[in-house]
């Protein structure tokens, strides 16, 4: 079967097909119109498919008889610095779009977990979004529009290549999150911010309790941070929780807000030095462990589900978003566990994602679930608008979620 499929592939894509080291033929088209063609002869011959970024954050262990993997879509197709806006194809590294976009004094204000080796695409597809979330919002703030490859080798066009409102129903933001159960996405036009030109870092490490509550003070002062964020000891390897906080801006600017927060906050302290070091734990902590999850909980609600994962789950690596909510944790635990975890969160009517895990514990508890009822149902006819013969593999409800 392999083979067979490696030909048949092969003959339309040339050198694009290779095969993976477990056999598996792996398709890295370089164009929009080669992942098309790969796409619409998958859904022909009913080959199930396994998609893939850079690698570096979803295990490659679903079962599929070929690989799309969007390495090859690595292009940086423009910046426009003076409209704050780039158009990238999936595969960019964020470490190598951020490098780019610094030279034209630009900025693209999202700092996922996995940083900076995943790919764009990874990023959007799984909706991950990190501390910046706190000024800039959610991963799909950041999006102006996509162009994506269906199941069935359709290429849609959403949204679009300026910043504007968009009227009517944005198909974007059904990609962005959807764990490529819609499509793979191809390329994406992004909205930039200008680079700051001072940044610094603000630390304070103690209990959980007192740092939430100095964390709430700036919130409900308005303090113009980029990051008010609580990380557990997993994170950051030390003894006590730690909070930290980002301004970035003018250097009058961070001054300016450095002395209202000190102020507030007597606790914090700026830690320039501790800058690089927190931004790598941030970024690999959350590989550390099989499971990354999060839940969109709101910010008074943390203190009491960091105490409700760490009894139900284990300490594992926490991250609390303390202005603007949300909760992040890594670590490994059992399928019963998960679920039940899920169903004490769906009773207050906190979503639950699982971001990251391997292939049997994805099928079982799925990445979203759903936990409204007819969010299942409108999720299953999406699908097969966008995907109809089901070839790509991306469990969104899982086997056991009721």
């Amino acid at each position: 079967m392999s083979n067979a499929i490696h030909r048949a592939l092969a003959a339309q894509l040339g050198d694009a097909v290779t095969l993976d080291p477990s056999g598996l033929p792996r398709v890295a088209p370089a164009s929009t119109d080669a992942l098309a063609t790969a796409l619409g002869v998958a859904n022909e011959h009913q080959w199930r498919i396994r998609i893939e970024g850079n690698g570096t954050w979803m295990p490659a262990d679903a079962p599929a008889d070929l690989t799309v993997t969007t390495r090859r879509l690595d292009r940086i197709t423009s910046i426009a610095s003076a409209d704050l806006v780039a158009t990238v194809q999936s595969g960019v590294a964020i470490g190598t779009l951020a490098q780019s976009l610094a030279a034209h004094k630009a900025w693209l204000a999202l700092d996922p977990p996995g940083a900076p080796e995943r790919s764009i695409g990874s990023v959007l597809a799984t909706a991950t979004p990190g501390p910046a979330r706190y000024r800039f919002g959610t991963v799909r703030d950041h999006v102006l529009g996509t162009t994506v490859v269906t199941g069935d080798g359709r290429v849609v066009r959403a949204g679009g290549s300026v910043v504007k409102n968009v009227a009517g129903y944005d198909l974007t933001k059904l990609q962005i999150g959807g764990f490529g159960a819609f499509g793979v996405i191809a390329d994406v036009n992004l909205r930039l911010r200008a680079l700051p030109a001072a940044r610094l870092l603000l630390t304070a490490t103690g209990a959980l309790d007192p740092l939430f509550h100095a964390g709430r003070a700036l919130v409900d002062a308005a303090i113009d941070a980029t990051t008010i964020e609580l990380l557990s000891p997993g994170v950051t390897n030390r003894a006590d929780w730690m909070l930290i906080v980002e301004l970035a801006g003018t250097e009058a600017g961070v001054d300016a807000e450095l002395a209202r927060a000190a102020a507030l906050a007597p606790v914090l302290r700026p830690s320039p030095e501790a800058q690089a070091g927190v931004t790598n734990a941030l970024a690999q902590a959350f590989l550390e462990g099989a499971i990354s999850l999060r839940a969109g909980a709101l910010p008074p609600s943390l203190p009491a589900l960091a105490d409700a994962v760490e009894s139900q789950l284990g300490p594992g690596r926490m991250s609390l978003g303390v202005g603007g909510g949300g909760f992040r944790w890594a670590g490994n635990a059992a399928v019963p566990d998960l679920l039940e975890f899920r169903r004490s969160l769906a009773e207050q009517e906190i979503p639950l994602t699982i971001e990251r895990a391997p292939w049997p514990i994805r099928s079982a508890v799925g990445h979203f679930g759903a936990f409204r009822e007819g969010v299942g149902t409108l999720t299953t006819r999406l699908r097969a608008v966008f995907d109809p013969s089901n070839i790509l593999t991306a469990p969104l409800e899982g086997q056991r979620d009721g």
